[in-house]
């Protein structure tokens, strides 16, 4: 994945997360989003990580649209400064790399837009896979139209120019009090969204798989007349 350093260099090979992975970053993002997030959830509960899912207002765009791809951060803040203003957007743009998926930590703005349907679509040629936006959006039926998975808080038809301007992009953000790096794999479904450690994520994501197969079997048992106890007995779980 084409990424960035925090002062918005671009980064080297050395830096690139898809080199902590034994599989390409297609794989693991195709294969994220296929698990949903319940199952990631229990497994980062077994490894202590009780904070890895973002505020339930952050809502999906599309009831059933999934989302899994390699975080993006980008920050920003209230403001009435203009100038430079559309310069620094489209250098952040120009930053975003195939697999991405765009993370605005906004400072719990309640007024601006952060994402609409024009930066969908430069999104979608940089290989953006999705957004999260803890803020706005707005152009919300063109960006259905595109097919691209957002979630946010609300949605309204205030831009950013005049009330809201870009910071930084690619540098740690906390939303909700969950800490969120650069390279970190970021999922979203019906349930929600879910952050995964970096260099956690492989290793994650394969014990996630092995319980939606295991549920299989354990739906398989219930629908048998197998007793609620005898499903715990053999290793099932409600």
């Amino acid at each position: 994945m084409t990424s960035q350093t925090t002062d918005g260099a671009p980064a080297t090979d050395e830096d690139d997360p898809s080199s902590v992975w034994p599989i390409t970053d297609d794989d693991l993002c195709r294969r994220f989003e296929a698990v949903p997030t319940a199952a990631i959830n229990d497994v980062l509960r077994t490894r202590g990580l009780l904070r890895r899912v973002l505020p339930p207002s952050i809502v999906e765009l599309q009831s059933g649209r999934r989302m899994a791809g390699i975080v993006f951060t980008i920050s920003g803040a209230v403001s009435t400064a203009l100038r430079g203003e559309m310069e620094e957007r489209a250098q952040m743009l120009e930053a975003i790399g195939p697999n991405s998926v765009c993370v605005w930590e906004t400072g719990g703005d309640e007024e601006s837009a952060q994402w609409g349907e024009i930066m969908t679509m430069a999104a979608m040629k940089r290989g953006c896979r999705g957004a999260v936006i803890d803020g706005g959006i707005r152009d919300a039926d063109r960006i259905l139209d595109l097919d691209f998975p957002v979630f946010s808080r609300y949605r309204t038809s205030n831009g950013m120019l005049g009330r809201f301007r870009l910071t930084h992009w690619q540098r740690p953000v906390a939303i909700g009090g969950v800490e969120i790096v650069p390279g970190d794999v970021i999922v979203g479904d019906i349930d929600g969204v879910i952050v995964v450690p970096q260099g956690l994520a492989f290793e994650v994501l394969v014990e996630a798989e092995q319980i939606v197969e295991n549920e299989v079997e354990f739906k398989e048992m219930i629908l048998s007349g197998v007793s609620p106890r005898d499903v715990v007995a053999r290793g099932g779980y409600f």
